[in-house]
């Protein structure tokens, strides 16, 4: 039972002394041992055999366990020494929480008595500063009171001041004490509803009232508007009467400044009436040397009379061109049909010459004062020809910088530009007609010195060199065009755009296409004598004075061209902007544009046509006869000869335009190429030794093409890869078309092979006229095409689904075939 009941025990305590984990962790790190009996995994077994590891130890097994009981009965002491000293630490617990209560308590009691007294302490102030309060509002009513009575005072005093300085016109005074009894009874529009300050205010009202209706007596009486003035000129009663008029009512300083501009201004009414002979447009220059006289008249006796901040000076003279402006109209309109060019330019001149000099001595500030007075429009264009200083001098500066250069930096407005010259503008139709008729006086002069001196030389300076006609002409468009901005930037400005456009076309009609060599058409196309040269066989060929015509013609249309352009975007800038869309010179571009074409056509077939007779020996030489192979055949000599004849010519007198010269010389490959195939397929039939000469010469007119940009020139140039590239595919076709000829024709396969491989040209016509060079039989050429048509490779199906051929570009050879059907069935029909 004994064995039993210790056993429960143990259980009991090992249950009781598990422990968690982490409460395991914990009391490791506060209390490190290395003694197996704290460890929590012990196993009695383990420490045992540890103990005695062999039986020898047994021996000491009494020492072992006195240890052990050893360390039991310290153990126990300490236990229970902690256990007994916890037997009082629940007494001291309770007491020391009493302690902490009591304590509390305390420190309450103490809170509520600091409470009180700060109570008490905010209740002792508060009746502190209760007087004082008090007398703080009492002071500052006190001195509001004392203000506002010391203001009505000086209301009260300053009304009856003002009310008998009023009557002794003693405006000086009046002037400073107006405007403090102004601000004085502003800081009574609160008390109003007292019928005192009410009366006070109405007061006020009369006596200013009372001051207008005098100020403006007074005005009337010393400046009548009948005569003239008062003898006694300004004086210093109306010196101070404007200083009054400065605080009243502004429209008693606007009837003032109308009085006396009006009263200032009618004797020039009387003097320029419609009816004197000062009045028309060639005296204009008296009209403002009037008022520059009575500017200086009114600074002399009346500049100390107006305060400066009027500005009278400057109304009187916008006054007078408001009045100049519409008068100047009703007279135009009376007399329009004595209107000249040479007299409306010179009004408009001395006008605009009276706003700058008006922009020079004033501001502009008045120009939005008073009704009907609205703010003259600015110019566009800050360069006035017309500026002079009155010297005369009517022609614009030839100092105006040309189209082509940069833009100068635009100087300020001019805020008087058409405050006067506005007039002008219904009747600028006459000076748009007169350019109208000047231009077209320059074109026919134009064209009979074209006549006079002929074409330029050749090898002189002249050849190839733009006409100095064509510079005249835009001169005199810069001219106009400067000269049209400063009259108007509205209507007129597009009527002369519309001028300007009429003969940009006659100089292209007249000056250039018009005096382009006959022989041909300059549009380029087919013409009579080019269509029969080839049955006369003559060719008509330009000599170098016409050469040298064509390259000067197509210099002056590039030149024509650029500046056209550069006019276009000038015009642009000195128009209204609302106006800038309909100035259009596209059409006389491409007119200029039309012309260097047909220049360049005209050299190409000028060239063309030279090397025509040459081709057409080849193609009548007996090509199957050649019996050995030697130097180049004497047509290409022939052609080379042609080509260093013109050539150096064109590109010298192209030297300006070298896109022009390029465009030449890839127009005149374009053409001369297809052409020499075509001669090509009429050599027939070859031998061997005949296509083996014609392809030496084929590579001889390859090289001297790959060399024609730069042939007979000291400075060797590397020619355009574009125009390389269009003379090595056409030249290389003719030498396949050669090789193919001198291929045997046996077996028919491997030939029909090798054509497919080298020409890559589905068309039959092509490969029939190869075995036409070649000199086969009718049904050998039968079964040869037969066999072609069935070697062709299968056609790729195109991207619309249907089928399209591998070789779908036309050659150069086919088309020069369709070109010269054309030619030959015009032939027919002439014949």
């Amino acid at each position: 039972m004994m064995e039993e009941e210790e056993l429960e025990f143990v259980e009991d305590l090992e249950a009781i002394l598990h422990l968690t984990p982490e409460v395991q962790l914990a009391i490791e790190q506060v209390f490190p041992s290395q003694d197996p009996l704290d460890r929590a995994d012990f196993n009695a077994v383990e420490y045992i055999n540890t103990l005695f590891p062999t039986e020898q130890s047994l021996a000491n097994i009494d020492e072992v366990v006195n240890n052990i009981r050893l360390k039991i009965r310290r153990l126990d002491d300490n236990i229970r020494t902690v256990v007994r000293g916890q037997t009082n630490v629940g007494q001291d617990g309770r007491q020391a929480l009493e302690e902490a209560q009591k304590a509390i308590q305390q420190l309450f009691g103490k809170i509520k008595d600091i409470k009180d007294k700060a109570e008490k302490s905010e209740q002792m102030v508060k009746e502190i500063t209760r007087d004082i309060k008090q007398l703080d509002h009492a002071k500052r009513h006190l001195t509001t009171s004392i203000t506002t009575l010391n203001h009505l005072h000086m209301l009260a005093g300053g009304v009856d001041s003002l009310e008998a300085m009023t009557r002794k016109r003693q405006y000086g005074e009046v002037a400073n004490l107006l405007q403090g009894v102004v601000n004085v009874l502003e800081h009574f529009q609160k008390y109003m509803g007292i019928p005192q300050i009410r009366q006070l205010s109405e007061r006020v009202k009369a006596a200013q009232s009372e001051l207008g209706t005098q100020i403006l007596a007074d005005f009337e009486e010393t400046f009548p508007a009948q005569g003239s003035k008062k003898s006694g000129g300004p004086s210093i009663v109306l010196r101070d009467a404007c200083l009054v008029a400065n605080v009243l009512d502004p429209r008693i300083k606007q009837e003032i400044i109308k009085k006396f501009i009006r009263q200032h201004l009618s004797e020039y009414l009387v003097l320029f009436q419609e009816n004197q002979d000062v009045a028309w447009l060639d005296k204009i220059d008296r009209r403002y040397a009037w008022i520059k006289r009575q500017l200086v008249d009114y600074e002399e006796k009346y500049g100390r009379m107006f305060p400066e901040e009027w500005c009278m000076t400057e109304r009187i003279a916008v006054e007078f061109c408001h009045i100049t402006r519409t008068e100047l109209a009703k007279l135009m309109r009376t007399r329009a049909r004595e209107i000249e060019v040479k007299l409306l330019l010179f009004a408009i001149q001395r006008t605009t010459n009276f706003e700058g000099l008006l922009a020079k001595r004033f501001s502009g500030c008045t120009l939005n004062d008073g009704p009907g007075q609205k703010k003259t429009e600015t110019p566009l264009e800050p360069t006035n020809p017309f500026l002079e200083d009155e010297s005369g001098e009517d022609n614009i500066s030839e100092k105006d910088e040309d189209l082509d250069r940069p833009k100068k930096p635009k100087a300020p407005d001019n805020p008087f530009h058409g405050i006067v010259s506005k007039c002008f503008e219904p009747h600028l139709y006459v000076y748009i007609e007169s350019q109208d008729k000047n231009l077209g006086e320059l074109i026919d002069r134009f064209v009979a010195d074209f006549r006079a001196q002929g074409p330029p030389k050749s090898g002189t300076d002249e050849g190839g060199a733009v006409l100095p006609s064509c510079a005249d002409l835009f001169v005199y468009y810069k001219k106009c065009m400067v000269q049209c901005s400063q009259l108007s930037t509205g209507e007129p400005m597009i009527a002369l755009s519309t001028i300007f456009q009429k003969y940009l076309r006659e100089y292209a009609w007249k000056i250039l296409s018009g005096n382009l060599p006959k022989t041909s058409t300059n549009s380029g196309g087919l013409t009579i004598s080019s269509l029969l040269k080839e049955k006369e066989g003559e060719v008509a060929k330009f000599t170098m004075e016409e050469l040298c015509l064509i390259c000067s013609i197509l210099s002056t249309a590039e030149y024509c061209l650029a500046t056209t352009q550069q006019l276009e975007e000038k015009l642009k800038e000195k128009v209204d902007k609302s106006l800038m869309e309909r100035i259009n010179l596209s059409g006389e571009m491409d007119t200029f544009s039309t012309v260097i074409s047909n220049s360049i056509q005209l050299l190409v077939q000028d060239l063309d046509a030279a090397c025509d007779p040459a081709l057409t020996a080849m193609s009548k030489m007996p090509w199957q006869s050649v019996e050995h192979v030697g130097d180049q055949s004497p047509y290409v000599t022939s052609v080379i000869m042609h080509i260093k004849q013109n050539v150096p010519i064109i590109r010298d007198n192209l030297a300006s335009t070298r896109k022009y010269f390029t465009q030449f010389c890839i127009k005149f490959t374009n053409s001369f190429i297809p052409k020499f195939i075509n001669h090509l397929f009429r050599c027939k039939p070859i031998s061997m030794v005949g296509a083996e000469q014609l392809l030496l010469d084929t590579h001889s007119l390859k090289t001297i093409l790959l060399d024609l940009p730069s042939i007979g020139s000291q400075v060797v140039r590397k020619a355009p890869a574009s125009y390389t590239k269009i003379v090595v595919k056409g030249m290389t076709r003719a030498e396949m078309i050669l090789k193919v000829v001198m291929a045997p024709h046996e077996p028919s396969v491997v030939f029909v092979d090798n054509y497919i491989k080298l020409l890559a040209d589905s068309n039959p016509e092509t490969f029939q006229k190869i075995l036409d060079m070649k000199g086969l039989k009718r049904s050998e050429q039968s079964t040869m095409l037969e066999l072609f048509r069935q070697r062709l490779p299968t056609p790729p199906s195109g991207p619309d689904g249907g089928p399209s051929l591998s070789f779908s570009a036309p050659t150069p050879e086919q088309e020069s075939s369709r070109i010269r059907k054309l030619e030959k069935l015009i032939k027919k029909r002439i014949q």
